[in-house]
């Protein structure tokens, strides 16, 4: 038999209602998009919306259900189940919107009394709570015995924060352990497999074409694409050796074709090599910036790295023409010096000496990316990451800009690749960038993830709109 969701490997989230309490616009909240309103005709074709949302970095599929007439209140409890039943089924867990503004109906009671029996976990959300209208309608949702309502104004955006946290629980541990055998949890989210998908960027000459040849072992890229193939990426699939420990494993190596005799200008060809490194970083998992020893580092390679990382690409760093370079020792520190200033959102980027032309610390560069996709594939269980958050905190407490403590409560990684992780708390506006950036790179230090963008969201636990 398959699991509910096998078919798409998204948690579902079905949102559940009577009419007009805001189901839909729930719906294209989360989903981040008006989806066209299907066609109005009762019968089964406009029972449920299926959308894929994320909320904070968790992905789910979302499921929205027309909502419980109630003109015929005999056969509610079975029309309720016809609809329901099917879309419950396949869900992980129920999304139940109520009005605040309008408090709980008697239709409201019988819902709650129906997904009581059901073994779904149910999340309650009292929708339209924005202002203090909703105040009472909010404390009236605890009396449907379902546990702590989630004040909500879906058409404003409030309270999300507050909904992440409620499913985080119910949906969040779901990528971890779709992949794994007996599905146990395992530290990573997933071992990394399939083909490591490698990407080489780089400024014209820096040697990209050479360095391709050489890894294949093979001419393969001199015969280049012809003038009006050279926009498409190619994936060149092959198989490295291992020589520490003699494995074959399997590497996909994405070019960019970039290699084009054609365009004379100078300028125009950096302007192409950007547009190149761009499209082969979407496909890449680890990216290879190949500089020119004889050049050492100029500021377009820098346009580059950055690239790499706010796309979330795991970056190491290749001086390549080592062979011919003079002062070698003396370029390499100041190459690591000008990326440490040029680059300050990531510290230690991984830099190696290369030869293309002779194959020199190409193995050791290869055994490197096998690495680092690694760190940026890992997840770390929430309760070490909490230990490290307090013993974090425990150094160096946030400041209390005012007299008023920031407060940090805790924090979660919400994915992997690249690594991403939300901090909750209060007063999070008035955390300075420098503390940020102290729990940043603690996050890298400790945790392994030391070459890899790190991503962290700081989020207020309650509304952000509400006064103080």
């Amino acid at each position: 038999m398959s699991t509910p969701h096998a078919h798409n490997k998204l948690p579902q989230v079905i949102i559940i209602g009577r009419p007009n309490v805001g189901k839909s616009t729930l719906f294209n909240r989360l989903v981040g998009k008006k989806l066209a309103l299907v066609d109005d005709q009762p019968g089964v074709t406009r029972d449920r919306r299926f959308g894929e949302a994320s909320l904070l970095g968790l992905d789910f599929q979302i499921v929205d259900t027309a909502g419980w007439e109630d003109e015929d209140p005999e056969t509610l409890p079975g029309r309720m189940r016809a609809q329901t039943e099917v879309s419950v089924k396949g869900a992980d867990v129920a999304l139940f919107v109520i009005d605040a503004r309008a408090g709980i109906t008697p239709l409201d009671e019988e819902i709650g009394r129906w997904l009581r029996e059901q073994a779904l976990p149910v999340i309650v959300i009292a929708n339209k709570a924005e202002g203090r209208a909703g105040e009472p309608g909010v404390l009236e949702a605890y009396a449907l015995g379902l546990g702590d309502p989630v004040p909500l104004s879906a058409e404003h955006g409030e309270g999300l924060g507050d909904l992440f946290e409620a499913l985080l629980p119910v949906i969040g541990e779901h990528d971890e352990d779709d992949d794994l055998p007996g599905g146990e949890l395992a530290e990573d989210e997933e071992v990394p497999s399939g083909p490591l998908k490698l990407a080489i960027v780089g400024r014209p000459n820096a040697g990209k074409s050479t360095l391709i040849n050489q890894l294949l072992g093979e001419d393969r890229l001199l015969t280049g694409p012809e003038a009006g193939i050279t926009r498409d990426s190619i994936a060149i699939d092959w198989q490295w050796t291992d020589p520490k420990t003699g494995e074959r494993r399997d590497i996909r190596l994405i070019d960019t074709a970039g290699m084009r005799k054609k365009a004379r200008v100078t300028e125009k060809l950096e302007k192409l090599s950007v547009a190149d490194a761009r499209r082969a970083i979407d496909f890449a998992e680890v990216v290879v910036l190949l500089l020119d020893a004889t050049k050492g580092l100029e500021h377009q390679d820098l346009k580059i790295a950055s690239m790499v990382l706010e796309e979330g690409r795991a970056l190491m760093i290749a001086i390549n023409k080592w062979d011919v370079a003079e002062n070698a020792s003396a370029l390499f520190n100041g190459v690591r010096q000008a990326l440490e200033d040029g680059l300050a959102q990531i510290r230690g980027v991984p830099l190696f000496a290369i030869s293309a032309r002779t194959g020199k610390g190409l193995d050791t560069m290869l055994g490197a990316a096998f690495e680092i996709r690694e760190a940026w594939s890992r997840r770390v269980p929430t309760s070490g990451l909490n230990r490290w958050f307090d013993d974090a905190l425990a150094a160096n407490p946030p400041p209390a800009p005012g007299g008023k403590r920031i407060k940090l409560r805790y924090i979660t990684q919400v994915k992997t690749r690249p690594p991403s992780f939300v901090i909750f708390g209060s007063r999070l506006d008035l955390l300075p960038e420098s503390y940020r950036r102290y729990l940043v790179n603690g996050i890298r230090r400790d945790l392994g993830f030391d070459a890899v963008p790190v991503r962290l969201t700081l989020r207020s636990a309650k509304n952000p709109y509400a006064k103080e």
